[in-house]
């Protein structure tokens, strides 16, 4: 029994960290270091997007944070259609379900799994939306 404790021991030793490929607006770091996160990060045939904000609740407002999501998504290739997860935070339920409209434009009807939730106030105390999401690759 010692042995195969040890080769178990040995084995969890030698696991090479998983492979991100990151990318974040452009930045030749593609991270921000001075924050600590990355707007994307692809891991296997996932892709998790970070938060994308907007500082008004207003149909332009919506658009330009979906138009962010949509540029994120585009790096690699992807399109709302590969979204399964969406992550919305605002600090006004009742004025993002009257915009839900717009967001729904994004989707063109393939809808993904979503949870909105109110909160009081986000990173960035002027925002008043955020949006994360998490996508798919489809099998090669």
């Amino acid at each position: 029994m010692c042995i195969v404790l040890s080769l178990t021991t040995i084995a969890q030793q030698t696991k090479a960290p998983i492979e991100k490929e990151k990318w974040h607006w452009g930045n030749p770091n593609k991270q921000d270091t001075a924050s600590g996160y990355a707007q994307t990060l692809k891991v296997g045939d996932v892709l998790y997007i970070s938060g994308t904000v907007s500082t008004t609740l207003d149909e332009a407002g919506v658009k330009r944070l979906y138009s962010g999501l949509e540029r994120s998504l585009k790096q690699y290739g992807l399109t709302f259609q590969h979204v399964v997860k969406e992550n919305l935070y605002t600090t006004d339920i009742e004025a993002m379900k009257q915009l839900n409209d717009v967001r729904k434009q994004f989707y063109k009807g393939d809808f993904p799994a979503a949870t909105w939730v109110q909160i009081t106030r986000l990173f960035m105390p002027e925002a008043k939306l955020e949006v994360e999401l998490v996508a798919h690759f489809p099998k090669q």
